[in-house]
């Protein structure tokens, strides 16, 4: 099921593309893998009100961050910034080795660097 969920995430990403009216600005890339994402945030009074993404990599990188920019949008940035790796491993719902941890990783990375910016 997990599995499946991923490869849905990674056909038809969610807010993928560039968005317009970003206040933050960030990009990652894992040079183990090649993954590449660049994440646009729209923050008002300390909210995230719209979130987006572009990238190209592997299955997991692109449907973590399709499934984080799901959660993340209409949260306080402290809330945000609590997030932990567990969240995006459990919202993945596999068993990772460490290199494919690294593609998980990436959109928390990314999003925790935006708000830290």
């Amino acid at each position: 099921m997990y599995q499946e969920e991923i490869l849905e995430h990674y056909r038809h990403p969610h807010h993928h593309g560039k968005l317009e009216h970003a206040t933050k600005i960030q990009a990652e890339h894992n040079p183990l893998c090649g993954d590449k994402l660049t994440f646009y945030l729209e923050i008002k009074n300390n909210v995230v009100v719209d979130v987006s993404f572009e990238g190209e990599g592997c299955a997991i990188s692109q449907a973590a961050a399709s499934m984080l920019t799901d959660e993340i949008i209409g949260k306080p940035i402290t809330e945000i910034q609590q997030l932990q790796k567990e969240h995006v491993l459990n919202m993945l719902g596999i068993e990772l080795g460490p290199t494919r941890l690294k593609c998980a990783l990436l959109s928390l990375q990314g999003i925790t660097r935006a708000l830290n910016s």
